[in-house]
């Protein structure tokens, strides 16, 4: 009877959902493999001189006692808000990530997605090299996505660092690539938790969530 009660609150709180309150793009709480939801957010990007909204994405992590044994041991263990500490333990460590995009804009094609990431990463990887583009590496990302392949509103690329640095995308639910390379899964996961994020105030609902789980039992 107990273990029937714990799968039941484990499959509604897999149910439950979050507004990402500029798009209204829903983002479940839990994914399946038990990440949890830190933060929503918005990337947007200038098309012919006009802002517009690229994707509204979610940011979820394996909230476990491995990643809070790396946080204090980063932050102490009476930390009261997000330093730039903590992003990078999670930038730079072997922690479970992932970022799920949910396209919002109309008329998307993968080639457009790719040169989106193509654009971000290399603008990451410089910063963290010191200059260095390592193209070679960064078209090992979603290497088997089709270029014509449309991407309309509500698509959902997944982009999960798993362990051991290897960093997996995921375009519509088909496995499009898996690269092991420590210094991607950096330059990605950068982009959203680095110096200057995709979304800032994601970036700080995403610290303040896990400085919250600190205390959590």
């Amino acid at each position: 009877m107990q273990a029937e009660v714990g799968r039941k609150e484990e499959e509604e709180e897999e149910e439950k959902m979050e507004v990402e309150p500029k798009t209204g793009v829903s983002f479940p709480a839990k994914l399946p493999d038990g990440k949890q939801l830190c933060a929503t957010g918005l990337r947007r990007r200038k098309l012919l001189a006009f802002g517009i909204n690229f994707y509204a994405f979610g940011m979820y992590v394996h909230i476990d006692a491995r990643l809070k044994e790396l946080l204090k041991a980063k932050l102490g263990e009476a930390a009261e808000k997000p330093c730039k500490e903590l992003y990078e333990a999670v930038i730079d460590g072997d922690v479970g990530i992932a970022v799920r995009l949910v396209i919002v804009f109309k008329g998307l094609t993968m080639s457009m997605v790719r040169k989106s990431f193509d654009e971000g990463l290399v603008g990451s990887l410089k910063k963290l090299t010191g200059g260095q583009k390592n193209e070679e590496l960064i078209k090992k990302v979603m290497a088997a996505a089709k270029d014509g392949t449309k991407l309309p509103p509500g698509s959902v690329i997944e982009i999960t660092r798993l362990p051991g640095q290897v960093l997996q995308a995921m375009v519509k639910d088909e496995l499009v690539s898996k690269v092991e390379s420590e210094l991607l899964c950096r330059a990605y996961f950068h982009l959203y938790l680095g110096d200057d994020p995709f979304d800032k105030e994601a970036k700080e609902r995403f610290g303040r969530t896990l400085v919250s789980s600190l205390s959590a039992p």
